[in-house]
């Protein structure tokens, strides 16, 4: 059923999210701070019997200087350097195995699938990567670790370690770092929000019934989780909702929609109920890169699925092949 305001609803819709006057501050400091502490990467071989695809279990240096784990996929077949799309995966979930998520790669990508800090004991896609850091006390889930303080937040960590990812991929030789894209959906799509956000120069993105966006709205019109994760936290915890909030306002894809430049694909279900389509409306609305939205009227939270994965493969086409010179105009 439609859980939230219809489609013409939707495109006069504007999220009243209003950001922190230091919001560009911490962020600058969180990254500085990251980009200082670790800088190293490794690239392990992975033996398959894939015969199109190589395969490297990829760790570099994220928040604090801690490991990340992530799967490099290329195309066997490579002659110059590459585009390469980064990818995040879903709330819970983790990169999974080396069969997995060989699309882009077959598509002719340089593809990396990062890990999510701490998650990948859920929907069968395990995750190799710690949280070294701790919190107080949270609901179950991640949703709350360390959210009454903007500081101690686990998706701090969590966006300063995608940010590691693109330095990292552009950081290989064999990936042309003009061509970068970033994407994913749910929770994927709100990190690739985030990192287009913080960004500046990428070349294309997509975000797939985002999570982490317009947030305040998300409680008012979902009971679901991971959202339920926050009202079950400060249904206990009555008297943080303010620091809650607040923390909250440094890590919504508004905030990050504002500043970002790359083109963008966006899509939502109109029966999500997990990710309400207002909220990506919101981000939608107030994102400053060229832009175009696809809606699904019968769908939920897996909005357009493989056709959403066929118009952003068509796009980043488009966005990640570089201009033909033309006669008279070549380069010198």
């Amino acid at each position: 059923m439609l859980s939230d305001l219809d489609e013409a609803a939707l495109w006069e819709y504007r999220s009243g999210y209003e950001e922190p006057d230091d919001f560009d501050a911490f962020w600058k400091s969180t990254l500085d701070t990251a980009r200082v502490a670790g800088r190293d990467f490794s690239l392990t071989p992975v033996r398959t019997e894939l015969r199109t695809v190589d395969v490297y279990d990829m760790e570099f240096a994220g928040y604090g200087g801690h490991p990340v784990r992530a799967w490099l996929r290329l195309p066997h077949e490579r002659a110059e350097a590459l585009p390469a799309v980064v990818q995040f995966h879903g709330y819970g979930s983790g990169r999974g195995g080396p069969y997995d998520d060989l699309l882009w790669a077959s598509a002719g990508y340089a593809h990396l699938l990062v890990d999510a800090r701490g998650q990948g004991a859920a929907h069968a896609a395990g995750g190799a990567t710690d949280d070294p850091v701790g919190s107080g006390p949270a609901y179950p889930g991640f949703l709350t670790r360390g959210i009454e303080d903007k500081e101690t937040y686990y998706y701090r960590r969590v966006f300063t370690d995608a940010v590691r990812a693109v330095d990292a991929v552009r950081s290989l030789g064999m990936v042309d770092p003009a061509r970068v894209a970033v994407g994913g959906g749910s929770q994927g799509g709100g990190i690739a929000l985030a990192v287009a956000g913080l960004v500046p120069d990428l070349a294309a993105a997509y975000f797939q019934a985002p999570f982490l966006t317009d947030v305040r709205r998300a409680l008012r019109v979902t009971g679901t989780a991971p959202y339920a994760e926050l009202t079950g936290y400060l249904g206990a915890r009555r008297r943080s909702a303010e620091a809650v909030l607040t923390t909250l306002s440094y890590f919504d894809g508004v905030g990050f929609a504002r500043r970002a430049s790359a083109p963008a694909y966006f899509s939502t279900g109109l029966m999500d109920d997990i990710c309400p389509p207002s909220t990506a409306f919101g981000a939608y609305h107030a994102y400053a890169g060229p832009k175009r939205i696809r809606t699904w009227e019968f769908n939920g939270h897996e909005a357009g699925g493989s056709e959403d994965v066929a118009g952003v493969l068509a796009a980043f086409r488009t966005a990640l092949t570089p201009p033909v010179p033309t006669p008279g105009n070549e380069e010198r």
